[in-house]
């Protein structure tokens, strides 16, 4: 594909794949029972705020995970940006700073969901 020299035909087709890569992960966030977010980064990236805007909508728990230290939130009451802090909290979950506590609190909100 892109070997492809630029055309309607190239841009249409990677509108294609997209569209099929977008479905494919609706359907994983649809099926799964929890979302582990990645926060890092100045801001969080905007298909990992729409996957957690999705699985809130969803009714799905998330926890995020943010080991970047720099300041990110709107204020400094927020971890990351408020909308995406709230979204994650309202589902039960939390922001936290280690893997290892990801892992753990994603088990304890999958077993209350059973």
């Amino acid at each position: 594909m892109l070997a492809q020299p630029l055309s309607a035909a190239r841009h249409e087709a990677f509108r294609a794949i997209n569209r099929r890569l977008g479905a494919a992960n609706a359907a994983s966030i649809q099926r799964a029972e929890a979302l582990l977010a990645v926060l890092d980064g100045v801001d969080v990236d905007s298909g990992t705020a729409a996957e957690i805007g999705f699985a809130a909508a969803l009714g799905k728990p998330i926890v995020g995970l943010r080991l970047d230290t720099r300041q990110a939130g709107d204020n400094e009451g927020a971890v990351v940006n408020l909308q995406v802090e709230h979204f994650i909290l309202a589902s039960q979950g939390q922001i936290v700073r280690s893997v290892q506590e990801a892992v753990g609190l994603l088990a304890l909100l999958i077993d209350r969901r059973v």
